[in-house]
């Protein structure tokens, strides 16, 4: 039975006693049939009306709180309800739905207007923006990335990130540099990808941007640090090659040679080779270094790559301090080599503040990234300005790639690596932070 219907039904059967009492006392009583059937008629048609009144005191109200709450549900803020009594139960429900209407109505304004400052700043950015579903279809695109890719939105909206030539960047590490050639450019990208959501279903949302001006720029100022680190190293090598191989050209033009000739010879061309080998090895250095390949990444079981780095180092016990277990996806050959460099150089750094320090790898987890720590007890951090510069060291017979090796290992990988100070006397902490979210 519907609620209306029971209304009634209880209007009426609360009356219903009354007036069987009343139609009694008229019916018994010696009373005129005239008059017993006007006081029937007025007392059945009385009940009738009241009836009637009850159900639409009841029903009334609540149709109207169901059309106010039905124009919410479609966004029409226009309706409201006139509230006479604040004291009256049904005025503070009326009271309380003008007012979430109220409420309603600013989140939509502001909604609106946030969307639609959202649609302005995609629309006039100058960085090509594209959001694609998991079936790897274009779903949203904005005018800068119309204009990369040629076309207007309403032929590219729809379209299969192959057929725009953008499959590869929905996959691999992220942020990256791509160079790809597109109708509406050519150039080297950054992309920048992440996951949004529309209506409820992820969205992979693909940011690019041109990096070709400034890679320019900054490529003529890496030459230009190249071949002032080049010419620094090569001019050291070949001074004194040059020097000595002018002092044995003066011996051997002599009319009469020195007895001790063949000393002479033997420790200028000692002194040659010398020199030779060490820009032989100053070249292979940098020749690692330009050669680092993209990461292929696998899982890598983080305690057992740790206490492997530990247990090749033979110089000084380095302790591991375990983290839980853990695997990522991560390059484990890159990995490990970094991980070589830095306990190397907090082994190093330990020994140079008189070997009775200890160093210590750690690592946990924070904010959906791993954290790999590599603690010394060594001096300190000295000039930091110079940390990452290619080839510079302050350790005899170092190569000076060991921490850019390690460093451009971790943003390939798309983490970062750190160098923090620990305290007055307390030594180094060598940070390296990796993505936990990696896909092979």
């Amino acid at each position: 039975m519907s609620h209306d219907r029971r209304v009634v039904a209880l209007a009426v059967f609360a009356g219903l006693p009354g007036i069987a009492v009343s139609l009694a006392f008229v019916w018994l009583e010696p009373l005129s049939a005239r008059v017993q059937w006007t006081v029937t008629i007025a007392l059945l048609g009385a009940w009738t009306g009241l009836t009637v009144a009850v159900r639409e005191h009841v029903v009334r109200p609540l149709g109207t709180l169901a059309n106010m709450l039905a124009a919410l549900r479609e966004g029409d803020y226009s309706i409201r309800a006139r509230v006479e009594d604040a004291a009256d139960p049904l005025s503070l429900v009326y009271l309380e739905v003008n007012n979430l209407e109220e409420i309603l109505r600013g989140q939509r304004l502001g909604a609106v207007e946030a969307t639609e400052t959202l649609r302005k700043v995609l629309e006039e950015i100058d960085v090509a923006v594209m959001a694609f579903d998991h079936e790897e279809t274009l779903r949203i695109v904005n005018r800068a990335g119309e204009r990369l890719l040629g076309q207007p939105a309403e032929r590219l909206i729809g379209k299969k990130a192959t057929e725009l030539r953008l499959e590869e960047a929905l996959k691999g590490v992220a942020p990256r540099t791509l160079e790809i050639s597109f109708p509406g450019g050519t150039g080297r990208w950054e992309l920048r990808r992440s996951v949004v959501r529309q209506e409820g279903y992820p969205l992979q949302l693909l940011a690019l941007s041109d990096l070709s001006r400034a890679l320019r720029e900054e490529e003529r100022q890496a030459w230009k640090r190249i071949i002032r680190v080049l010419s620094h190293e090569i001019n050291n090598s070949l001074a004194p090659i040059k020097s000595i191989t002018g002092s044995l050209q003066s011996l051997l033009r002599r009319e009469r040679l020195p007895a001790d000739l063949d000393e002479d010879v033997q420790r200028g061309l000692q002194v040659i080779s010398t020199r030779a080998e060490a820009l032989g090895r100053f070249m292979a250095s940098y020749a690692k270094l330009a050669r680092l390949p993209q990461p292929e990444l696998g899982p890598v079981d983080v305690p057992a790559l740790v206490q492997r780095v530990a247990d090749l180092e033979t110089r000084l016990t380095v302790d591991v301090v375990g983290g839980g277990q853990m695997t990522l996806q991560a390059d484990a050959d890159q990995l490990e080599q970094a991980l070589i460099n830095l306990v190397r150089n907090a082994v190093d750094a330990t020994l140079e503040a008189g070997g009775d320090g200890q160093v210590t790898i750690r690592w946990l987890t924070r904010s959906g990234k791993l954290h790999i720590l590599v603690e010394d007890e060594g001096p300190g951090l000295g000039d930091t300005g110079n940390l990452f510069v290619p080839f510079y060291t302050t350790k005899p017979g170092g190569s000076g790639i060991g921490l850019v090796l390690s460093r451009q290992i971790a943003e390939g990988h798309g983490g970062s690596l750190v160098l923090e100070s620990r305290g007055a006397g307390q030594g180094v902490r060598a940070r390296l932070v990796l993505p936990t979210d990696l896909k092979a």
